[in-house]
């Protein structure tokens, strides 16, 4: 039996008493890097943002590993080991590169004396704009600022929201790298939602295809390397 470190079942959770998630049932094992696709306005971002709990659930069950997370704060969730970077980055654009990196040392109660070593060898701009503003670095700088500040805490899950998204292929591809990386060196978690079809392919080791708030099919390895089977489900 795999080892299952997040398992949902039934999940439903919207804004306003409207539900947006229809009833989602999806597992992710430890160790996987698993992406959620599907068209705009389906519900993905809404899904992220109710596992890290910044959406209340309304009904079903969150799992990770032994603990249930319904009802629990975000910061109680990300110092369980999620860690979360949204869609649109959301860094800290008057803080310095380093004062953004420290945000994420609430995460733990100790932090790995080399963690910013580590970070700094994954990417190497942040060391280079270390005392730089935030809001002055490129889309893509930011991103892996804000992929940076999460690692601080060395979560077990990292839930990515469109990573992506306003970035130019050439860091798009050096995020992905640094992401698999990850993936293998440490063995940790990857959850993502996105569109960029290379980055899809690059990534995820299987898909769930999500439409109107439902699962509503797998994407195996195998089928990942069909260009047309994905194109078909993020097609508008």
């Amino acid at each position: 039996m795999t080892d299952t470190l997040l398992d949902i079942k039934g999940l439903r959770a919207g804004y306003g008493g409207k539900p947006v998630l229809q009833g989602i049932d999806l597992s992710v094992s430890r160790g996987e890097i698993v992406a959620v696709i599907g068209r705009n306005g389906v519900g993905k971002s809404t899904l992220m943002k109710t596992l890290i709990g910044l959406v209340e659930s309304m009904a079903g069950t969150i799992r990770f590993g032994s603990t249930e997370l319904t009802g629990l704060t975000p910061f109680r969730r990300a110092r369980l080991g999620i860690g979360y970077v949204p869609q649109g980055r959301d860094v800290f654009p008057r803080m310095s590169v380093k004062e953004n990196l420290q945000v994420g040392e609430s995460m733990r109660d100790r932090i790995p004396a080399d963690v910013y070593e580590r970070i700094y060898s994954l990417f190497p701009i942040l060391k280079e704009r270390a005392s730089q503003q935030a809001g002055t670095m490129s889309g893509g700088q930011q991103q892996q600022l804000a992929i940076g500040r999460v690692l601080v805490g060395s979560p077990q899950l990292l839930l990515l929201d469109e990573p992506s998204e306003g970035i130019q292929p050439s860091i798009v591809q050096d995020i992905g790298r640094i992401i698999k990386q990850l993936n293998q060196e440490s063995g940790m978690t990857i959850m993502f939602v996105e569109q960029n079809l290379d980055m899809i392919k690059a990534l995820a080791q299987r898909c769930y295809v999500m439409d109107k708030g439902r699962i509503v099919a797998h994407v195996t390895p195998q089928e990942l390397e069909d260009r047309d089977t994905i194109r078909k489900h993020l097609a508008v």
